[in-house]
């Protein structure tokens, strides 16, 4: 049996048509998968020029009133202190008040034995004696010389000499009177008292300790110092200084009563900047009734600031500091940077008043990045951004195989 000639020729052709139909199959497949890589090549490349725009996180200005307070370091003195020194020279004979001791004015504090004094005034009293016997004698010797003068028996030369040394006896007695009586004022001295109601805060001399008369003879005998109310001395900034009125209310801690506080009022201004430290010295005055407090001790005072009823206030860290001066970057109806120049009204530490520049429908970057520039485009912090696409090769590896 002779073979059919057409099987060869349709045998062929099929495979013919086989193999275009895969070719054409593979270069479809190649063209879409190229297609779709650039696809996803682009959308990836959208995405992370977008992630490339930095996120910054936006507020709006606080526009309202506040009160703020300023904390500064003080020291407690007592309103009244005198440091008492001797008025004579001698020996401590006795002392009748030692340290924490109550006094009252013209308590006896202590006594001293100064033998020296004693003996000029006996001196002195001797001189007093012997001037006005003088002077008696001089006197009589001049009336003697007035009753003959008459006579003849006395010149006038004479009698003028009688009258000048009876008025000059005179003065010699007043002299001795005055020397001993500015000598026992002194002795007054000897008994040292308290010169008003307070507490001895100090005592520097035991019995029989040799004092010198001055305060160039050592340390204060005894410091007596009134407790009833102290006085707190800060040094307030100058800046802060014209919000510190006379009869701010202020609040007082010491380490001694943690939790607790007692209240003082400003009493009084220097008025004055001391140069070294750009500050204001002001006094308050606290009552100390109970005398819980001690002067000498240290303490932090609390002055209430008043604040503006309204005012804009911005984070510190709103701040940008740089070749363009004080400014603030917000953020434009595009997204974009607008950096405004601004100017502080009040420094509140974590936040800062600000004294013109912004108004309060101001979107404020509240931490702008460093490098930050006018016309940046930026992402807001919260609002809905592109989420990153699927590359190809991702795709490919979730598609589940078939």
């Amino acid at each position: 049996m002779s073979p059919d000639p057409a099987k060869p020729l349709v045998t062929r052709r099929g495979l013919r048509i086989s193999a275009t139909a895969s070719a054409v199959l593979v270069v479809i497949v190649v063209v879409q998968g190229i297609t779709t890589r650039r696809v996803a090549d682009a959308k990836l490349n959208d995405w992370t020029e977008g992630r490339a725009v930095p996120v910054v996180a936006v507020a709006k200005p606080d526009i309202g009133g506040r009160r703020s307070a300023l904390e500064l370091p003080g020291r407690l003195e007592a309103y009244s202190q005198a440091q008492i020194f001797a008025r004579v020279s001698g020996y401590i004979k006795n002392w009748q008040a030692d340290i924490g001791t109550p006094v009252k004015t013209g308590q006896l504090l202590a006594e001293i034995d100064a033998p020296d004094l004693d003996q000029q005034i006996m001196q002195a009293e001797a001189d007093v004696t012997s001037a006005q016997a003088n002077s008696t004698l001089s006197k009589a010797t001049l009336e003697r010389g007035q009753s003959l003068i008459s006579s003849g028996s006395v010149s006038k030369q004479d009698l003028d000499q009688r009258t000048a040394d009876a008025a000059n006896k005179q003065g010699l007695v007043k002299s001795a009177q005055a020397n001993l009586d500015r000598l026992r004022v002194l002795e007054k001295y000897k008994r040292i008292t308290a010169p008003f109601d307070g507490l001895v805060t100090a005592r520097n001399t035991d019995i029989g300790a040799l004092i010198n008369a001055g305060s160039s003879g050592g340390p204060a005998l005894f410091v007596v110092s009134d407790i009833s109310k102290l006085r707190v001395y800060v040094n307030v900034p100058q800046s802060y200084v014209p919000s510190v009125k006379l009869g701010t209310k202020a609040a007082i801690a010491v380490p001694e009563y943690p939790g607790r506080t007692f209240t003082a009022i400003v009493e009084a201004s220097a008025q004055s900047v001391d140069v070294a430290s750009g500050t204001t010295r002001m006094l308050l005055i606290v009552d100390n009734p109970s005398g819980e407090l001690m002067t000498g001790a240290f303490a932090t005072v609390r002055l209430e600031l008043p604040g503006p009823e309204n005012a804009i206030s911005v984070p510190a860290s709103a701040l940008i500091f740089d070749q363009g001066g004080l400014r603030v970057a917000t953020i434009g109806a595009d997204d974009r940077i607008v950096l405004k120049t601004v100017t502080i009204s009040r420094d509140l530490g974590k936040s800062v008043e600000l004294g013109s520049g912004l108004t309060a429908d101001d979107r404020i970057v509240t931490s702008p990045p460093d490098g930050i520039a006018a016309g940046d485009q930026v992402h807001v912090a919260g609002s809905d951004n592109t989420n990153a696409p699927e590359t190809a090769d991702k795709r490919a590896q979730a598609k589940p195989p078939g």
